[in-house]
Formats: C-alpha cells, sequence, structure tokens
C-alpha cells in the first residue's frame, strides 16, 4: 500500500512558527522504490546545493554521484551493513566530501559549511517530492581508496536518494523507525544572551 506521506508527517511533526511546510516534509527514510531518478531531476538537486553560503564563498563541498549498477557496486563495500540492507534500493547514491583545505590555507568550516550545501539538497529534494537519507555509517578510508580522494578532501556522508517505497520492504526492526522523527522544543535550544538563560528569563 502506498504511504500517505502528508498523513505521516502531520502525525508527527508540528511547526510552533510559521515555516515552510516543505521543511517539515523533509525526513529520511529507509524504505525506497525501485523508480529511477533521471539525471536532470539529480542535477537539480546539486544545483541547489552550489547556491549554499560558505564562508569567504570557498564552496568545499564536492559531490560524487553513483546512479548506475556499476557505480553503485563500487560505493556498496564501503557502506556499513546496517545502511547496504536498506540503501541498496536507492536509485541513486552520493558520497559528500569536503576540501580541507581553501585558498587562504587550512579552512576550518570547511564541514560546516559542506552541512549547509546537503541541507539545501535535501530541501529541493523534498520539494520535488523525493527523499534523502544521509549515512554516517560508512567505511571513510575505503571510500576514500576505492573513489580516488586526494587526502586534502574529507568524506563526510553517503546519500541515499530516491523516491519513498512501501516500509513492509523493510526488515521488521526497520519498519518500526519508518516515520518522520520529531524535535525538541525550541527553547531547549534557543538562549537568549547568554548560554542556559531561558527565552522567557
Amino acid at each position: 500500500m502506498k504511504p500517505n506521506l502528508s498523513e505521516i508527517v502531520a502525525e508527527h511533526r508540528t511547526a510552533a512558527y510559521d515555516i515552510d511546510p516543505v521543511i517539515l516534509e523533509r525526513w529520511s527514510p529507509r524504505s525506497f522504490s525501485d523508480r529511477n531518478v533521471d539525471e536532470s531531476t539529480l542535477l537539480s538537486l546539486l544545483e541547489a546545493a552550489r547556491w549554499a553560503p560558505s564562508g569567504s564563498n570557498e564552496q568545499p563541498w564536492r559531490f560524487i554521484i553513483a546512479t548506475t549498477a556499476e557505480e553503485k557496486q563500487a560505493f556498496y563495500p564501503f557502506i556499513m551493513e546496517g545502511n547496504r540492507i536498506w540503501c541498496e534500493k536507492a536509485p541513486a547514491l552520493i558520497l559528500i566530501v569536503s576540501a580541507k583545505t581553501g585558498s587562504r590555507g587550512p579552512n576550518p568550516y570547511h564541514a560546516f559549511d559542506t552541512g549547509a550545501a546537503w541541507a539545501f539538497l535535501a530541501l529541493e529534494a523534498a520539494r520535488k517530492g523525493l527523499y534523502t537519507h544521509a549515512m554516517g555509517g560508512f567505511y571513510a578510508d575505503k571510500a576514500r581508496e576505492t573513489l580516488g580522494i586526494p587526502d586534502d578532501y574529507e568524506p563526510q556522508v553517503v546519500v541515499a536518494v530516491g523516491y519513498i517505497g512501501e516500509k513492509e520492504s523493510l526488515p521488521p526492526q526497520l519498519q518500526e523507525r519508518e516515520k518522520p522523527s520529531t524535535r525538541r522544543p525550541l527553547e531547549e535550544s534557543v538562549f537568549r544572551g547568554t548560554f542556559g538563560r531561558k527565552l522567557e528569563g
């Protein structure tokens, strides 16, 4: 049965303040259908990522995409087994790496800025009815060796991209987790003036 995505999101997520609905609609399922993502659509997600902000406009992000069977087979050995059991069905995989050095020398913000690019990618995917799931569970050294990544670039995450599938296709232990996650209340994350001072304080 095809999931009613609007109902799933509404059941688990409510914004305390007015925000664009696409932000709530972006979540990270593990069940992907075998429907192909055409290259033009995939590149549009990376185009969104291209316009993310970065310190001194260094744009440290780089993306290695795998869409063919051969390309994805090269990715699988460096993805941890707990992720492989579901991500192999995704029609596209993206390894996001960041340049540790910029035009002015070492860039201490390369990971932070690359995270912004990932967020732009994920939101554009949600806007297009696609889903993304970023995985930290992979062997970075093996990815570096397999894909020829230079030492000055840091593998950050592997992202599965595709259209959502039926949760029943997942192993039972993962079916229970196949829902949008919630977030802590805003007042637990935002302080006024000094760390720990509540907004109403």
